[in-house]
């Protein structure tokens, strides 16, 4: 089973959101529907732009955790790397695994932790 971090943004440069789950897919529905509310509903951020996946809860926790710390710039550096557009990566995930909620492919794996 996999577990991913993912980043969520409003614009390219908008507002960002982190967080972590299990289901990518579903997740990133539930925030495009704004099923949830919240934050992400509030400030209209639903554009998956970024994610990694582990392959247990507690390194996807922990990567997320340390995510959260770092300074928006570097975020942004993040996401730039694999998607300097800005692109909202939901339709390719979906569209790659009809009838399920696992991104095929496309997923980004995980780099080494970092100790700070």
């Amino acid at each position: 089973m996999a577990y991913y971090v993912y980043l969520l943004a409003s614009g390219k440069h908008g507002t960002l959101y982190l967080g972590v789950t299990q289901d990518l897919i579903r997740r990133v529905y539930e925030h495009k529907n704004k099923l949830t509310g919240g934050f992400t509903a509030k400030y209209g951020v639903d554009r998956l732009v970024w994610f990694e996946s582990y392959d247990d809860p507690t390194s996807a926790i922990t990567r997320e955790k340390a995510l959260k710390k770092w300074r928006r710039d570097w975020k942004i550096r993040l996401i730039e790397e694999d998607n300097p557009d800005w692109g909202d990566l939901y339709p390719s995930l979906s569209a790659a695994t009809p009838g399920s909620s696992r991104p095929s492919n496309h997923s980004r794996k995980a780099p080494p932790a970092v100790e700070t």
